[in-house]
C-alpha cells in the first residue's frame, strides 16, 4: 500500500523529497494510476528554489505553491525569473537547489521533460507552434492523447468519443468555423487558441503559459481571456504575463497575483493589494 507524504506549508516540517517519491529510485509516484495527489490542496508546490547561470541567480530561494484548479497570475519585470521558473517547473532546467513537487509525490526535480508532459504538465510558449499545413480540426487529432504517432493518427479514423472531444474543443476555442481552415491561415490570436486547444487534448492538470497575448490586439487579448475563464476549475493554470490589462481580466477582485523580482516573489496577493505595495511600485510598476 502507498503512503502519500503530506504536502508541506512551509519550509523545515519535515517534508523529505527523498522519501515522497514513494519508490526505490525516488522518482516520484502517482497514488493512483493517472491521478496526482492533490488531497492537500496544492497542485504545485516550489520551497527555496536556486538556479544560477555562470554566476547569476535567475531563481534566488524561490518558494511559492499553486491550488488545484487555480489560476495564478505572475507577473514581474524583465529578468525577474519568470520564464526560468517554468523551465524548472516542466524540466528543461535542473534546479541548483530547493524543492519541485507536482501534488504530494511527484518530484519534479528528478523527472525529465517528456515523463513530465506524461503526467500532466502542460506548457504553452510565447509563440504559437502549431502544424499550419493541417486543417485546424486536425492538429486537435494530432494532440490528443493516445498511444500512437502522429502520422497514424492522421491515417486512423476518429472513433466517436474522440470526435466529440474535438468538436467540443473547437466549440471552446470558438474556431467551429475554422475547422477546415489550414492552421497556418488563421490569425496570431487564433493561433493561440489553437495551441492552448492542442494542449487541452492532452488533459493536462496544470498549464502554463509564457506570455500567450504578446503580440495580440485588444480584442484578442480579451477573447483570450474570456478562454481561460471558462477554463477555470477544469485545470490549474499559471500565466506569466505583462499586459497589466489582461492580467486583470484573470484575476478579477478576488484572485491571486504573484509578483516575481530578481528571481523570488516579491509579493502576492489580489491585484489591487500588490499594485499598492511599494516594493511593486518601486521595482515593476512604477509611481
Amino acid at each position: 500500500m502507498t503512503t502519500a507524504i503530506p504536502l508541506p506549508g512551509k519550509a523545515g516540517d519535515g517534508f523529505d523529497p527523498e522519501t515522497a517519491g514513494g519508490s526505490a529510485t525516488g522518482l516520484g509516484h502517482l497514488v493512483r494510476p493517472g491521478e496526482i495527489d492533490v488531497s492537500h490542496g496544492a497542485i504545485l508546490y516550489l520551497e527555496d528554489v536556486t538556479v544560477s547561470f555562470d554566476g547569476f541567480k535567475a531563481l534566488n530561494n524561490l518558494s511559492l505553491s499553486i491550488d488545484e484548479g487555480e489560476l495564478r497570475c505572475v507577473i514581474g519585470p524583465n529578468g525577474a525569473g519568470k520564464t526560468t521558473m517554468m523551465d524548472v517547473i516542466t524540466g528543461k532546467t535542473r534546479p541548483d537547489a530547493g524543492k519541485v513537487f507536482l501534488g504530494q509525490t511527484i518530484d519534479l526535480a528528478r523527472l525529465d521533460e517528456p515523463s513530465i508532459a506524461r503526467i500532466g504538465v502542460g506548457r504553452k510558449f510565447q509563440k504559437p507552434t502549431v502544424f499550419t499545413s493541417h486543417p485546424v480540426w486536425e492538429n486537435l487529432e494530432l494532440a490528443m492523447k493516445a498511444d500512437k504517432g502522429w502520422w497514424a493518427s492522421l491515417r486512423a479514423r476518429l472513433d466517436r468519443e474522440a470526435q466529440r472531444k474535438v468538436e467540443e474543443v473547437l466549440a471552446l476555442l470558438h474556431l467551429e468555423p475554422e475547422a477546415y481552415r489550414l492552421a497556418g491561415d488563421l490569425s496570431h490570436g487564433q493561433k493561440q487558441r489553437l495551441e492552448i486547444g492542442m494542449l487541452l487534448m492532452q488533459q493536462p492538470q496544470l498549464l502554463l503559459l509564457d506570455e500567450p497575448v504578446a503580440g495580440m490586439t485588444d480584442q484578442e487579448t480579451m477573447e483570450l481571456a474570456e478562454l481561460l475563464n471558462r477554463l477555470r476549475g477544469t485545470c490549474s493554470m499559471m500565466v506569466v504575463e505583462h499586459d497589466m490589462e489582461f492580467v486583470a481580466a484573470l484575476a478579477g477582485d478576488a484572485g491571486r497575483v504573484t509578483v516575481m523580482a530578481e528571481g523570488r516573489v516579491l509579493a502576492d496577493g489580489t491585484l489591487a493589494a500588490v499594485r499598492s505595495d511599494e516594493a511593486v511600485i518601486e521595482s515593476y510598476l512604477g509611481r
